[in-house]
C-alpha cells in the first residue's frame, strides 16, 4: 500500500533513503551555507578588529547588546583558556568528522545544520591556526555582548544553532540520509505467548 503511494519501505520497516540527486542537493546546501556564514563570521571579526577598541562596550541596542572586542584563548563563551593547543586539536578532528558525514548527507536540514556546525567550527578554528600568539595558539575574537554573558562571536551562534538542528533532526529519527527509524519495533511478544 505504501509502495504504491511512492512511499516504498525497506524490509527493516524504515522509509528508504534519498535518491542520489537529493544527496547532491543536500551536499550543495550544506557547502552554500558553511562557505556563506564562514564569510559572515571572518568578515564580522575583521570588522570588529578594525572599529572597536579592546575591552571598550559600544552600545547597540541600549543595555541589551553591545560589541566588545577579546580575545579568547579557550573554547566558546570563553571556557577552556588555558587549554588552547588541546581545544585547536579537538577542533581539527570535528571538522574531520564534519567533513566525512557530509558524504552522506541527503537530508536538507540536516544539510543546514551540519553546514552551520562547520561553518562555527571552522570559523574559530581559522582563528586559532591563524591569529596571534602563533599557530595552533592563536586566540579567537570575540565582540557580540549580553548582559551576564561571556562575550561571543558568530561562529559560536553558528555551533548552537547546529546543536538545536540536530537535537530536531535525533528527535524527530531523520538519519542524515533523510530515512526515518521506525517509531518502534513490533518484536515484542505478549506474556506466556512463548508457553507450549
Amino acid at each position: 500500500m505504501q509502495a504504491a503511494r511512492g512511499a516504498p519501505l525497506s524490509s527493516s520497516g524504515r522509509s528508504s533513503p534519498s535518491r542520489p540527486g537529493d544527496r547532491r542537493t543536500s551536499r550543495l546546501l550544506l557547502w552554500a551555507v558553511t562557505v556563506v556564514l564562514l564569510v559572515v563570521d571572518q568578515t564580522t571579526k575583521h570588522l570588529a578588529e578594525t572599529h572597536l577598541v579592546i575591552g571598550e562596550t559600544k552600545p547597540i541596542l541600549g543595555d541589551l547588546l553591545g560589541l566588545r572586542l577579546v580575545y579568547n584563548p579557550g573554547a566558546a563563551f570563553s571556557m577552556g583558556t588555558s587549554a588552547t593547543e588541546l581545544l585547536t586539536g579537538f577542533a581539527c578532528i570535528a571538522a574531520i568528522v564534519v567533513l566525512v558525514l557530509s558524504f552522506r548527507v541527503s537530508s536538507r536540514l540536516w544539510a543546514v545544520g551540519l553546514g552551520f556546525l562547520l561553518a562555527g567550527i571552522a570559523g574559530n578554528l581559522t582563528d586559532r591556526l591563524f591569529r596571534e600568539p602563533g599557530f595552533f595558539r592563536g586566540h579567537v575574537v570575540d565582540f557580540l555582548a549580553l548582559p551576564n554573558f561571556p562575550v561571543f562571536n558568530v561562529a559560536d551562534m553558528c555551533i548552537n544553532v547546529a546543536a538545536f538542528v540536530i537535537i530536531v533532526q535525533a528527535v524527530r529519527g531523520i538519519r542524515l540520509d533523510g530515512s526515518r527509524e521506525a517509531a518502534e519495533e513490533k518484536t515484542t511478544e505478549l506474556p506466556g505467548s512463548n508457553d507450549e
